[in-house]
Order: structure tokens, then sequence, then C-alpha cells
């Protein structure tokens, strides 16, 4: 029977396959930041420049490049023809280093454009992971057609009543009009902190507002451009590993990078718990960037400790870290018993994790004052210093 409550436009929501019941409560307290914003009117030529040079990087977690090209010449059109198109933000990294904020597409579709070369959408994800690596795209891959078509200007005739005079036309074909376009200015507006801090609130604030990308980025999202790192890499390679894949129940990485935001919690309550503050999006953020200077050593150190703890795993059932009744990984759960499992092997730098005993995690899920300290206020202090007690005292004890 139809659900009564529910008109029938109504989009589906699907059921998050976890269980984190911070997001429903978690917040920034808005304070002044101290920032500056100035607005710049760059010409085409140097927003190709600064894209080709390295200058202006794109994150990875602003996803694929999605336009298709007719949307994209629709772009280049206004451009030639001078029409406004909509303002870009970018954050300034360092002295000359800059990150995309909101209009990748746009700059993107310039960049292909005056590359004279269009992405074949089903190689856009390992292009993006080309770009990521190499700041921008090798012309052997430019010239390789199993990458690429030439990109020649697809502009839609609907309610035209002659087709336009740009249609077919490529960057090296534009003639007369090429200098025009490579001179027309896009306005840029270039956000610095002027004051750097612990947890880079403030930048986090900046990408959480002002990407307009149609999605809502999630913070780990948001974190994975902030913070990327040979930590954050160290992350990514454990998010593959089967035994992980098989504790979560899914074979494929989440595409919000939830499962990666479970292993940076794990990680930043094993490691830095005993100084957490609200909110936990503060403390993700603050850890994800003390974690960026990690000697490789200790990156090394971290994946093998994991690996320690997922061998620990083998024998147990796949749904150890599972609430049966709500079918649904507690993330409370499995943060609580990898610290305390895995606290006295780092505090000796060595991978001796403790034993799990799948009883002993059931009788810390049923607990009655654990279940309190995660369904509600999950985040307060006491709620997560209740949890790490009752797990020392339940998986240790």
């Amino acid at each position: 029977m139809a659900n009564p409550t529910k008109g029938p436009s109504t989009p589906e929501v699907p059921t998050p396959w976890f269980e984190d019941y911070a997001e429903d409560e978690e917040g920034f307290d808005i304070d002044e930041f101290d920032l500056t914003s100035s607005p710049n009117d760059f010409n085409i030529g140097t927003i190709f420049d600064f894209i080709e040079s390295g200058a202006v990087t794109i994150p990875a977690f602003q996803r694929n490049f999605i336009w298709d090209q007719p949307r994209a010449s629709k772009l280049i059109e206004s451009l030639i023809l001078g029409l406004p198109v909509p303002q870009v933000f970018l954050f300034e990294k360092a002295r000359n280093v800059f990150q995309v904020i909101d209009g990748q597409q746009r700059l993107m579709s310039i960049y292909y454009f005056m590359k004279g070369r269009f992405p074949l959408k089903e190689k856009r994800v390992e292009l993006r992971d080309i770009f990521e690596e190499k700041s921008k795209i090798p012309q052997k891959i430019l010239d390789d057609d199993d990458y690429f078509a030439d990109f020649k200007l697809k502009l839609p005739t609907r309610f035209q009543v002659t087709e336009s005079r740009f249609q077919g036309l490529t960057y090296a074909t534009l003639d007369q009009y090429q200098n025009q376009f490579k001179l027309r200015p896009v306005r840029v507006v270039i956000i610095r902190q002027n004051k750097e801090s612990r947890d880079d609130s403030a930048i986090y604030e900046i990408f959480s507002r002002l990407n307009t990308g149609g999605v809502n980025l999630t913070p780990q999202e948001i974190r994975t451009c902030m913070f990327q790192s040979a930590f954050y890499e160290t992350l990514s390679r454990l998010n593959l590993e089967p035994r992980w894949r098989r504790l979560l129940g899914s074979t494929s990485p989440d595409l919000h990078l939830k499962d990666v935001e479970i292993l940076l919690r794990a990680f930043a309550v094993l490691i830095d718990g005993e100084n957490y503050k609200p909110s936990m999006i503060r403390f993700l953020n603050s850890f994800s960037k003390k974690s960026g200077v990690n000697t490789p050593e200790k990156n090394e150190y971290l994946k093998r400790l994991f690996e320690a703890f997922l061998a620990r795993t083998k024998s147990l059932p796949e749904d150890v870290f599972f609430n049966p009744e709500t079918h649904r990984f507690g993330i409370g759960l499995f943060e609580a018993c990898f610290a305390v499992l895995c606290k006295s092997a780092f505090a000796s730098q060595n991978t001796e994790v403790a034993k799990i005993d799948p009883a002993r995690v059931g009788r810390l899920l049923r607990d009655n004052e654990f279940s309190a300290a995660s369904y509600g206020g999950t985040t307060s202090l006491i709620n997560v210093r209740k949890r790490l007690e009752l797990a020392e005292r339940i998986m240790l004890g």
C-alpha cells in the first residue's frame, strides 16, 4: 500500500549503510573569520596559463568533468560574444597557488577548448586521476583518440532561425575571433586566509558554502580537497583492502567517502582521542591537518597497524560491527573497539593488536550506557569518553 503521507513527487532517499547520529547534530559556531576576498578580472588567456602551469588546481572531490559538448560550447560562444558568465571562486593556498572552490566546469571547458580536445565521457574518471597526478593532461593523452575527440563547437539550433556562425569551429579555426576570445575577462574572486588556524575552519566553511556544483558536499569530500596528503593517500589505499571491505559489507568504495571518514575517525580517536573537543568536524579537520606532515615512516606504521587489526578480524563474523536491529554499520562501535584494541600497540609503536572477542563486541553493543552514548549527543565530550571507557572495560576487562 502506498504511503499516504508521501506525495507522488517526493524523491526516494536511500537508507544509509552506516549508523552515524553525529551527522544530525554537527554544526559550526560561526564567528567572524580573518579572510580577504578580492575580485579580479583575468582574461581567458591568463586563466588558461594558470591551469596549464599547475598554479590552479582542481580538487578531486569536485567529481568528474560532467558537462557535455553542447553545454561547454554555449559557454565558449558566450565568452566570444562578450556575454556575462558566472564568476569563479579560487582559494589561495600559498603564493600563486590556487585551488578551485567554484567554477570547475567553466574552467575545464575553457581549458579543453583551447587545447582543441574534448574528453570522452567514458574516460573522465581516468582523466581526472591523471590531472590530479600530473596537474595537467600530458600532450600524448590529449592526442590519444581513445581519451579525447576534437572540440568543435556544437551549438544547439532550437529556437534559432539561422545556425550560429561559430558552429563547428575549433579554437584553431576561430580566426579573427581568437584574440577576441583570449582577451575576454572573467571575474575571478580570490579568497585568502590572513591568519592560519588549527583546524582551518574558515576554509572548510568556504568550500561548504560557495561550491554550487548542484550536490551538497559531504564533510569528508571537503576534507579530501583541503588536506590532501600522503596520509590521505594511505587512507585511500586502506579503504580498498578486501578485509576492510568485508567488514563494511560492501566491495565498492562509498561515492561520498564515508568509508574513508570512518578510517579517519578511527585513527583520530586512537591517536588524539584524549584531546578530543567537539565538534567532530573540527576535530577531524584538525587531525587531518596535523597528519598532513606525517613522515613516510609514520604513515607506513599506521598502515601496518590497521592491517594487524584486520588480521584479528579474519575469523570474526562479517557483520561483527553491525547493529543487528538496523543492519547498519555502527561507526561509534567500530571506532571505540579499534581505539581500545590498538591502544597498547600504538603506545609501544608495535603492531601487537589485542585479540577481538565477538561476544564482547556484542556485549558492548547491547550495553545500555553505550547505547545511550551512541544515539544522542554522540559527539559531546562526555559521550565520546564514555564510549571509549566502556569499550576498554568490556573489550579488555
